[in-house]
């Protein structure tokens, strides 16, 4: 059995650990930044609704290091608890038993993202 991450520490090690890349294969690392760039610029949909997508997508992949990243971005986002829910339920459909565990990951991570900063 998989602990919850902490989500926090979790991102922050990803970005740390992509800091390697970042310079040594630096144009693959620019045009993957580049890419998310063009995917989540407002059009017909606008960057919430994409980011709620993608939430849906890390579900179904399996992959807590981008539930994290996409929880934070919706939680700065000003996503509502319902919207997450929402988007929850068409992932859990979609991908069953498997993504309905995963869910229970982002509902940790988005009660980590959307608390209250304390000092």
């Amino acid at each position: 059995m998989s602990a919850i991450p902490d989500y926090h520490q979790l991102t922050a090690a990803v970005s740390a650990n992509l800091q390697p890349l970042r310079k040594d294969v630096a144009p693959v690392m620019k045009a993957f930044s580049e890419l998310g760039k063009a995917a989540l610029t407002p059009g017909a949909l606008d960057e919430k609704t994409k980011e709620l997508i993608a939430l849906g997508i890390s579900v179904a992949a399996r992959c807590d290091d981008c539930i994290g990243f996409h929880v934070r971005t919706l939680a700065r986002l000003g996503a509502s608890t319902a919207e997450i829910e929402e988007t929850l339920g068409v992932a859990i459909y979609m991908g069953g038993g498997p993504s309905a565990m995963y869910a229970a990951h982002v509902m940790a991570a988005w009660q980590q993202f959307s608390a209250p900063a304390t000092t």
